[in-house]
């Protein structure tokens, strides 16, 4: 796993060099990055929290499926950057929301892959 910024210079988390990368948002690029990507999934953790740490490996894989081609995937951390919890409504760890042309589809605590691909089926639909 190594840091690299993508092309809009943005810091971004590399697990291999073949996947989708994960862009870690902050308040001061989350509205940009929901305006200029017109899908979104949105992990919010916590530093502390052992539940968002053991998910993080699932949330890799889920990015890189195939199907979820065009998906941008963010990671925020909940507790710096209230400006991004707010606008999902944040109300517990880890926490997954999915945006559609800056817009929220849908959120929900979840631990389970199965809670995020029904969140990205619903941004699909």
């Amino acid at each position: 796993m190594y840091s690299s910024k993508n092309k809009l210079g943005y810091t971004c988390v590399v697990y291999k060099t073949t996947c989708n990368m994960i862009t870690i948002a902050t308040d001061s690029n989350f509205t940009e990055l929901l305006n200029t990507h017109d899908k979104v999934v949105v992990k919010y953790f916590a530093n502390w929290c052992g539940t968002c740490k053991l998910f993080s490996p699932k949330y890799k894989k889920i990015s890189e499926k195939p199907e979820h081609e065009g998906v941008l995937f963010l990671d925020v951390n909940a507790e710096e950057n209230p400006v991004a919890r707010k606008a999902a409504g944040v109300t517990n760890l880890p926490y997954f929301a999915v945006f559609k042309a800056g817009q929220k589809v849908a959120a929900d605590a979840t631990a389970k892959e199965e809670g995020v691909e029904n969140l990205i089926a619903q941004l699909k639909a």
